[in-house]
């Protein structure tokens, strides 16, 4: 079964998600470059505004179910180490590819 990952975060980690992904050998990717945002819980509102300058960007692949875990998991390690600045991965099924 296919799995869509929907990795949002600071523009600041754009490098370190792209190279998660190449270790992943997952190839296939739509990046979203600037998303504008606030977190559920904590976190400064990202929003490309005078007073929240900051700005998120967003990455989805679409993979098969045998690499989420790994990819979560490297997400994971990268917000324990960065957690002030913020990543999170969504996962959802894939009905269909066309």
């Amino acid at each position: 079964m296919m799995k869509a990952i929907f990795i949002t975060y600071n523009q600041a980690l754009t490098e370190k998600v792209q190279s998660i992904l190449d270790k992943m050998n997952v190839r296939g990717y739509t990046m979203f470059p600037t998303v504008w945002g606030r977190g559920t819980n904590e976190g400064e509102p990202r929003l490309g505004t005078h007073t929240w300058p900051e700005m998120n960007s967003a990455t989805m692949t679409i993979v098969n179910e045998d690499v989420v875990d790994a990819v979560l998991e490297k997400v994971q390690k990268l917000d324990a180490l960065n957690y002030e600045v913020g990543i999170k991965a969504f996962v959802w099924n894939i009905e269909k590819v066309v």
